[in-house]
């Protein structure tokens, strides 16, 4: 049977399995909200309750995944999602490897979506994972209570943990932004390390053009402002701005990409 886009994707999932940035990448999802919460516990026993948003972090444990959320936009997650976006292209381009792909009577545009499917696979079992281990260990510490919202309504903890992953899912959206811009820069820099680094240092650079004096109105489009529990239908929009020029131009790159060389 002549192989298919579905079965690199499937490929794929099996070389992420093996490799360190994958679990680097997890591990950090994981890891970041069970420090996060022994970080409050400490905080709350030593000095009170005196810490950002400890009103709602102390009473509900549904709160912390919400404000790693938040705070999360600013470096980890965009660097959890460039450690594989800018790696998957770029480290077979080094290597050498992707001419042997090619033997296997595949098009270029399979291999592509293959890559995409697989790298978008990882962002979302990330925040998913980061998400869930947030809940646990916010549960544990401050109980899995109902949840009071920005503007004083007290939800439900069901409810509360049903908003949690859909906020999870729309969080996705400017994810998936990150992802095409890594493999834009993983298919231009042939670079791993480049790429990564690269695919960091744009999300911070148009998070630092969203705070310079004079540029307020360019806020509502900045991609950075759509981590920020921006309107959903115009997050999507925006976030498509910046994604899907950056996934035609890595297309482009990469269905024309030599690889006859060693």
């Amino acid at each position: 049977m002549r192989p298919t886009a579905m079965t690199v994707y499937r490929w794929e999932l099996a070389k992420l399995r093996y490799q360190k940035r994958t679990y680097l990448g997890l591990g950090a999802a994981a890891l970041v909200p069970i420090i996060f919460v022994v970080a409050i516990h400490f905080r709350h026993d030593r000095h009170g309750g005196d810490f950002a948003f400890s009103s709602y972090l102390t009473r509900s444990g549904l709160a912390v995944p919400l404000v790693i959320l938040l705070f999360g936009a600013v470096w980890m997650f965009p660097l959890i999602t460039a450690l594989v976006a800018g790696d998957i292209i770029a480290s077979e381009d080094h290597n050498g490897t992707l001419k042997t792909i090619f033997t296997r009577s595949l098009e270029r545009s399979q291999i592509f979506s293959g890559k995409v499917l697989a790298t978008t696979t990882y962002a979302v079992a990330a925040i998913l994972l980061n998400g869930t281990v947030a809940v646990i260990a916010g549960s544990i510490q401050s109980g899995f209570n109902s949840l009071q919202s920005l503007s004083g309504t007290i939800v439900s903890a069901p409810k509360a943990l049903e908003l949690v992953y859909v906020s999870l899912l729309v969080y996705l959206i400017p994810i998936g932004a990150i992802v095409c811009i890594g493999l834009l820069l993983s298919s231009v820099t042939r670079n791993s390390a480049a790429a990564v680094v690269g695919t960091l240092m744009i999300s911070l650079l148009i998070q630092l053009i969203g705070i310079l004096p004079g540029l307020g109105g360019l806020q509502p489009y900045l991609l950075s402002t759509q981590f920020n529990w921006a309107p959903i239908v115009r997050a999507a929009w925006v976030c498509a701005l910046y994604g899907l020029p950056a996934l035609a131009a890595a297309f482009l790159v990469f269905v024309r990409r030599d690889v006859a060389g060693g």
